[in-house]
């Protein structure tokens, strides 16, 4: 995010397909024989290393002006989250706060405060399963915007690395200020998307659409009906090396992320190293999980929470989901294929 904002513990490098047709949906007005006509209104661009899509219901006689003009506050919305969030900006916000030592007190932007304020929330929830200070060990195993590696890193580096991270070392003092007391680097990969697809459909609420879907980077949320009263849907992709489809969801008025861990890894000495750190260790996961799919009221807690339900493990991840009323779709390897595990709420959704 933001150039995928570097991939701290996770990040989660695959995404999905979304389908989306427009069609005409007739209004009849009474008393009359005229018909008024919507249509989907789409527009598209780079963004965080990576594209948006963003479509809404719209008047068809207004749509093309709608469309530059929505185009222009979306990019400039864009550019304003990756300018205090990416790793990838050397003088970004975020980036200027991990160049600083440690002690230091900032006061930070309204968004990078509120987006902070957030993840520290899910690490506390998930018991530091979620953690944005995973940076350096990130980028210790290649891969953070730093040089790709190919061998594993030692023992004693990992060691070593592992004393500067901990959520628990940056606090949040109220009035967008904020302190580090530790060697801290934060990655906000996780999350970030989801925080710009949030702002994004808050964008287009204030604008006055009810109808619409936002997506960047596979990471998206919808809202109302699409012009002939169907649900939007997408397809899950399978955690296989090409681009099949696993499942097909209804995702009306809901927000949706997934993570993976199979595209984005390196092999040494026939070992497979994901990219997905665990907390606890220092290292690349090791279960058998190798995709996860959240529903939430929120792009951001859906992106948060696919990463760390990636790093927890489905056992504990389907516990967490079960106790908090998240919906999720689990997709574990074995040696007989894959095996899928959803919530009730998430099963709700599949179509057949």
């Amino acid at each position: 995010m933001v150039k995928s904002l570097s991939g701290a513990l996770l990040r989660a490098s695959q995404r999905l397909a979304v389908n989306l047709l427009a069609v005409f949906v007739l209004i009849a007005l009474p008393f009359s024989t005229v018909f008024a006509t919507e249509k989907v209104v789409a527009i598209e661009g780079r963004t965080m290393g990576t594209t948006y899509h963003i479509k809404w219901v719209a008047n068809s006689d207004e749509a093309a002006d709608q469309a530059v003009t929505f185009k222009s506050d979306a990019d400039q919305l864009l550019r304003d989250i990756n300018q205090a969030m990416s790793t990838y900006i050397s003088d970004s916000e975020l980036s200027l706060f991990n160049q600083s030592a440690s002690g230091t007190k900032a006061q930070v932007s309204t968004a990078l405060y509120d987006i902070l304020s957030k993840a520290q929330q899910i690490s506390r929830d998930s018991n530091g399963a979620y953690d944005i200070t995973v940076g350096p060990l990130i980028n210790l195993w290649g891969f953070g915007p730093d040089k790709r590696i190919t061998k594993a890193p030692s023992a004693e580096k990992i060691a070593a690395i592992r004393s500067r991270v901990g959520y628990q070392h940056l606090a949040l003092l109220g009035d967008n200020t904020i302190v580090k007391h530790a060697n801290l680097y934060l990655d906000l990969s996780s999350i970030a998307k989801g925080y710009a697809v949030d702002q994004l459909a808050n964008l287009l609420g204030s604008a006055g659409y009810s109808a619409y879907l936002v997506e960047v980077g596979g990471e998206l949320l919808t809202k109302g009906l699409k012009p002939n009263q169907q649900p939007w849907r997408i397809a899950i992709e399978s955690p296989t090396a090409g681009r099949t489809i696993q499942r097909i969801v209804r995702v009306d008025d809901v927000a949706v992320a997934t993570s993976g861990d199979y595209r984005n890894y390196f092999e040494d000495k026939g070992i497979r190293y994901s990219h997905i750190i665990d907390t606890k260790t220092g290292r690349p996961i090791t279960h058998n999980l190798a995709s996860v799919t959240v529903l939430a009221d929120n792009c951001a807690l859906a992106d948060a929470l696919a990463t760390a339900f990636l790093a927890m493990g489905v056992e504990k991840s389907y516990q967490y989901a079960s106790d908090n009323g998240i919906d999720a779709f689990f997709i574990s390897k074995s040696n007989d294929g894959f095996i899928e595990k959803m919530t009730p709420g998430f099963a709700s959704r599949i179509e057949n």
